[in-house]
């Protein structure tokens, strides 16, 4: 998988690039965990993301934050890294100009970034949000929701308690025109460390909702 360095608002940002042959293919981009708490895109609930879009048919970007990495510039409390995803999408998208779908996916701190940048690009057709720490950050600015998608957490999560998802996804249900679906991992964490009892469903879950989505557009 080519390592690409791409322009970001900041200098260079530093990625992992994996293209389909199939020039049509559908386009993701996956954000990674809090800069400022080891979080980069080599993170194992990012990297698993990843393979489970490009094994869907998806041509798949992730990406280190400013700061991260080989990635230049400062961490910048969430304003930066929204523009560096920005940067990311406009980067994928010029690479395949042909792509009728685009997702945005995120983990942690990459799903609150993610869920922004889905504001601000109404091109984005799905999007995945595994744990999002609706306890850390206000996620009010999603009125409404530009698209529907799914938002999976453990039900042992103490970085993110899964009461503060609930609390999210039940205002998120209010709203019409969209669908958001929720599903809790019984006894994972916010890694979902164990691989077999956490880690596989929680991918499993997100294959089998992506392709569904493209199965109902494509009908």
């Amino acid at each position: 998988m080519p390592e690409v360095i791409f322009a970001g608002p900041e200098g260079r940002l530093e990625g992992r690039y994996h293209p389909q042959k199939d020039r049509d293919a559908p386009i993701a981009i996956v954000l990674h965990p809090h800069p400022a708490y080891g979080g980069t895109m080599n993170n194992k609930v990012v990297y698993n993301l990843h393979y489970a879009f490009y094994n869907l048919g998806f041509t798949v970007l992730r990406f280190n934050f400013r700061g991260v990495g080989r990635s230049q510039g400062e961490y910048d409390q969430g304003i930066g890294e929204l523009s560096d995803a920005a940067s990311a999408l406009d980067y994928l998208q010029s690479m395949n100009q042909n792509a009728k779908h685009c997702w945005v996916a995120g983990f942690s701190f990459g799903a609150w970034i993610g869920m922004q940048l889905l504001m601000r690009r109404p091109e984005i057709t799905g999007f995945i949000s595994v744990a999002p720490p609706a306890n850390l950050y206000d996620f009010s600015f999603l009125a409404p929701c530009p698209s529907s998608g799914l938002i999976i957490n453990g039900t042992a999560d103490k970085v993110a308690p899964p009461k503060d998802t609930r609390t999210l996804v039940g205002k998120l249900h209010e709203q019409k025109g969209i669908t958001i679906t929720h599903t809790e991992i019984e006894g994972a964490d916010h890694f979902f460390k164990d691989e077999e009892a956490h880690m596989k469903p929680m991918i499993g879950t997100v294959s089998d909702y992506v392709r569904r989505r493209l199965g109902e557009v494509s009908r």
